[in-house]
């Protein structure tokens, strides 16, 4: 009887919890990357400011940040009544650019033959619509070339002056 009562005097056994299982947390997603604007219009402007002077006796406007190899330069080859739209990038071949402004879009390609390494070089007549098109877009203008970012330029006064001054 001895065990009866020791036994019944034992602790009764509290039943085990299952285990805790834990969740895994989720892994925060990072942002998402900004569309590209609808209009180019809407992009952000190139980083960089227009620049006026005489090289090698031309009239040149060039584009970029201070102390950089600009990004863009338009210069006036009066002699052959040209003005030498030229971006920084380089091609053993011709290269797809695009000009687009306020007013119009025109495809345009560049000159191996003219384009120093490290340069796409395309050649325009002095009196090329297009010109008056980037001295006259609304603020800006883009310049697209295959495989390189797409540039979005203010349309200052030293882009004018270059298109004047070859006239």
């Amino acid at each position: 009887m001895a065990t009866v009562v020791l036994s019944a005097c034992a602790a009764v056994p509290k039943p085990v919890p299952p285990p805790v299982i834990s969740q895994p947390r989720p892994v925060p997603k990072p942002a998402p990357l900004p569309l590209p604007p609808a209009d180019w219009r809407d992009a952000p402007q190139t980083p960089g400011n227009w620049s006026w002077a005489l090289v090698s006796g031309r009239s040149t406007a060039s584009f970029g940040l201070p102390g950089a190899t600009p990004l863009v330069v338009l210069s006036c080859d009066r002699a052959a009544g040209q003005i030498q739209l030229v971006r920084a990038g380089s091609a053993a071949t011709a290269v797809p650019l695009a000009v687009a402004t306020s007013s119009t879009r025109r495809p345009l390609m560049s000159d191996p033959a003219r384009s120093p390494a490290g340069w796409l070089v395309v050649p325009l007549p002095a009196r090329d619509p297009l010109l008056d098109a980037i001295a006259f877009s609304r603020g800006r203008f883009a310049l697209e070339a295959a495989g390189l970012e797409t540039l979005y330029l203010p349309a200052w006064p030293e882009l004018s002056r270059v298109i004047e001054d070859c006239r």
